[in-house]
């Protein structure tokens, strides 16, 4: 259910500047704020101090001289307890401006302005409402001075705290409104906020109404070409779970709000606060502007190869590519030949490292990092040199495949341990992922053959075993010469294997059967790694397809050296010939 329409009033109003009388219909419960929720409330207010506070969306409804409180009765309610206690207990000639009535239950109005211990236990309401006014009562007995605590208190109050207040028309479906907001438990968003205040009615002076469904509509698309998964994974690493409305994205961008910035409401006070300062169409300007640059990167085939690069390795993040594409060089716009340049430069600086290429181990877990991004980046530099305008890298089918999120992790394309196998099922798995391949090589392997397949059929196999069997397996499919290679980037790629424990610790040729077999689902493989697997790399006169060896590993550093000339700082040396 959209909440934005074009007859609601949106603002921010000082707490002290509520009043009316606000009516609880019958479809909402009772006030049921906990001891926790009251103190965390005059904790936030008394710490956050002089500076501005808001508080959550006020959602009320005008009905004839009072208003229908739709979403906030809690903080409201608790509102009005902390003012009442205030003047009975410090300030007896402050006025309450506001009123709460209750269509089931009159007599809560009654026992709001007068709260009676002797009443409490009489029904639940009245239980929770005077809970409340305890639990403020000890709140200020707990300060070291009560009487500056509540002076402080009733200043930030009428000072300082706002609320939002959105207002929509009479004739809004008060019922599915609060079942949207309550039942649901889906918030009112910044970006329904930032939509409401363009299509407030009080804004018609600055806006006229053919202006506002104009908006409307261009907001909707936008919300609409967000949904486009290419772009959205070529933006962020994160899913729509922490954006409500995608378009929050955009905002949050325009905003400068942080990745650790926990404050709600930050980006729509950012832009109730612009508000004050400049006119709405020129706001609407600059969303409008600051999605169509986002929108030109995606379709830029570098800029969105570069960009992507650096969003999905967590070297940059949006924010700061945004920023840099504001900076001024010389007193003038940054250029976009200047913009790319400085994009070349984060991405270099992204793999420089301490030390040589070729030393990086996948043992050591520093190193792990390093080296999955250097291959995240050969993969994206292949796809966008060899691509041209034609092919791009599908940064969304990396980070996300229908919808759950990928995890890639280093793989060695020709592994000789087994780690992580500790289980007779992984044990039988990995002989029969290896049988095809010893059957298929001849060689007079049957002997071999008959003791794996007896070994599967066995209804319990020892490690031993199975370790003497593996290893003679091994032996049959690794080429001949040094293993020093092991852990280094001339035998890593970037896969997904899930768990399969007997997949990770296969030889290459079971990898490369599972890799086609993975390529014909439509399962996403890296380009890189499904050119490791499928041999491209390799010289043909070099080329023995059950193995990865010397030669394999050679052309593979090749093709790294020469897809990332550009960016590596010295090229990673390739191991010599066996002598």
């Amino acid at each position: 259910m959209n909440l934005v329409k074009s007859d609601i009033k949106l603002e921010t109003k000082l707490v002290g500047s509520i009043n009316g009388k606000f009516y609880i219909p019958s479809y909402q419960r009772g006030y049921r704020w906990e001891k926790d929720q009251v103190y965390r409330l005059l904790d936030d207010i008394y710490i956050n101090g002089a500076k501005s506070y808001c508080l959550q969306p006020v959602v009320v409804r005008k009905q004839n001289d009072r208003y229908e409180l739709i979403d906030g009765q809690q903080r409201l309610t608790t509102l009005y307890i902390l003012l009442k206690y205030i003047q009975k207990e410090y300030k007896p000639r402050i006025k309450l401006n506001y009123s709460l009535n209750y269509e089931t239950r009159t007599d809560s109005e009654a026992f709001l302005d007068s709260v009676d211990e002797m009443l409490a236990e009489t029904n639940i309401d009245f239980f929770y409402i005077y809970s409340a006014y305890r639990t403020i009562d000890g709140w200020f007995k707990g300060q070291k001075d009560d009487v500056i605590a509540a002076d402080k208190i009733y200043e930030y109050l009428a000072e300082r705290v706002k609320i939002i207040w959105y207002e929509v028309d009479e004739s809004e479906d008060a019922i599915a409104l609060f079942t949207r907001l309550n039942i649901g438990k889906i918030p009112l968003t910044c970006a329904e906020l930032v939509k409401a205040m363009f299509l407030s009615r009080d804004n018609n002076s600055e806006m006229d109404r053919e202006k506002q469904e104009e908006v409307s509509l261009q907001w909707d698309n936008i919300e609409k070409e967000l949904h486009n998964n290419s772009l959205w994974y070529f933006l962020t690493n994160h899913s729509n779970a922490k954006y409500q409305t995608r378009i929050d994205l955009i905002l949050d961008l325009i905003s400068g709000k942080s990745a650790d910035n926990k404050e709600k409401y930050y980006t729509f006070f950012y832009f109730d606060d612009l508000n004050q300062k400049e006119n709405l169409n020129e706001i609407w300007k600059e969303i409008q502007h600051t999605f169509l640059i986002l929108k030109d990167w995606f379709e830029d085939h570098e800029l969105y190869h570069k960009i992507g690069y650096l969003i999905a390795s967590n070297t940059k993040s949006l924010q700061d590519i945004f920023a840099l594409s504001k900076r001024e060089i010389d007193g003038r716009g940054i250029t976009k030949k200047q913009f790319k340049s400085e994009l070349d430069a984060y991405i270099k600086k992204s793999i420089v490292i301490h030390t040589s290429y070729s030393e990086l181990s996948y043992e050591k877990p520093a190193d792990y990092t390093r080296i999955s991004k250097l291959l995240l980046l050969f993969n994206v530099e292949s796809v966008r040199q060899n691509g041209e305008q034609t092919h791009w890298f599908p940064f969304e089918k990396f980070k996300y495949q229908k919808t759950s999120k990928v995890t890639w992790s280093l793989e060695h394309i020709h592994a000789q341990q087994s780690e992580g196998m500790q289980k007779q099922d992984d044990w039988k798995e990995w002989l029969r992922l290896h049988l095809p391949s010893i059957i298929s090589i001849g060689n007079g392997n049957d002997e071999l053959v008959d003791e794996m397949k007896n070994a599967c059929d066995k209804e319990r196999l020892e490690r031993q075993e199975f370790e003497d069997i593996q290893q003679k397996v091994i032996q049959k499919l690794s080429a001949q010469g040094n293993t020093e290679y092991m852990h280094s980037i001339a035998n890593l790629a970037l896969l997904n294997m899930s768990d399969n424990a007997a997949l990770n610790n296969s030889t290459f040729d079971v990898k490369r059967n599972a890799i086609i077999e993975m390529d014909k689902k439509g399962q996403f493989i890296p380009f890189c790694t499904k050119m490791v697997f499928l041999k491209y790399y390799t010289p043909s006169d070099g080329n023995q397809l059950h193995f990865w060896g010397q030669p394999d590993r050679i052309a593979y550093i090749k093709a790294i050296n020469s897809t990332l000339k550009n960016y590596l700082a010295e090229e990673i040396s390739i191991e010599k010939e066996a002598e």
